[in-house]
């Protein structure tokens, strides 16, 4: 199999203790001259739909890589550690939901292996840490072009862990979408695709505030709710100059009405 020269890295680690360093430098021991991109490692501790948003919504903008995602809280239980091929690259990290997304934005799975050749792993696996010890030397190997069939046996593509698909309901002049996620600036991004916008009006009501359908936070003025579609095509809410999370008291997971 081909190499790689590029591997992306996402997870719930944080940088305040030595878990994503501890990773580099496991991969470093393998594959010194890969290079790594760090998509995000402040995913809300064990939030697998954050993570598989984020790293979904990041990958098309990325080189052709190994992507190794560990938001993992069942971690040194039953579940599986993966790889599943795409045409446009790899990806690495447990069975848990979290790649599934992003294998369908890197033009769906073509195979699923089992993470299982203990060869593949450190020389001593911590039960608590396979991103340090099973999926970041695997990624090594993987991006140095090993051969997919040695790191486990083939998985039917339709055995894998899903996340459940999102709420969306539409109707005459309304939507109804389930967040997806709120990134750092309090934007509310929901699961409804941005061409939804267009069946809706100009002018919005969004859990009982007043909003306008827009293209950009300045499209209101300071402290006014816009609807718009976002970054990744999502339709997506904010506050100019605030934080529409706050203002309109959702976390992910609840449903939003937009009329």
């Amino acid at each position: 199999m081909a190499g790689y020269d590029w591997i992306s890295f996402t997870t719930d680690y944080g940088l305040s203790d030595g878990f994503v360093a501890s990773c580099h430098g496991m991969i470093a021991r393998t594959a010194p001259q890969l290079r790594v991109i760090d998509v995000s490692h402040q995913i809300p501790p064990g939030d697998v739909t954050r993570g598989a948003a984020v790293l979904a919504q990041t990958v098309p903008y990325l080189p052709p890589s190994v992507h190794l995602a560990v938001v993992d809280p069942g971690v040194g239980t039953v579940r599986r550690a993966v790889v599943l091929q795409t045409p446009n690259g790899l990806l690495v990290g447990p069975d848990n939901g979290l790649l599934g997304w992003a294998a369908q934005a890197l033009g769906g799975i073509e195979r699923a292996v089992e993470l299982a050749s203990t060869d593949w792993f450190a020389p001593t696996v911590s039960r608590t840490f396979h991103g340090r010890d099973v999926f970041a030397p695997a990624t090594a190997r993987l991006a140095l072009g090993a051969d997919l069939g040695e790191a486990g046996p083939d998985l039917a593509a339709d055995s894998l862990v899903r996340l459940p698909d999102p709420v969306i309901a539409l109707g005459d002049g309304w939507l109804e979408a389930e967040v997806l996620t709120v990134d750092r600036f309090g934007n509310v991004q929901l699961a409804a695709s941005g061409e939804a916008l267009a069946a809706l009006p100009d002018r919005l009501t969004v859990g009982g505030c007043r909003a306008v359908r827009g293209t950009t936070f300045a499209d209101v003025p300071s402290g006014g709710l816009v609807v718009f579609a976002d970054s990744a095509d999502r339709i997506a809410i904010a506050v100019n100059g605030g934080r529409a999370a706050v203002m309109l008291a959702v976390n992910p997971g609840d449903i939003v009405r937009i009329s």
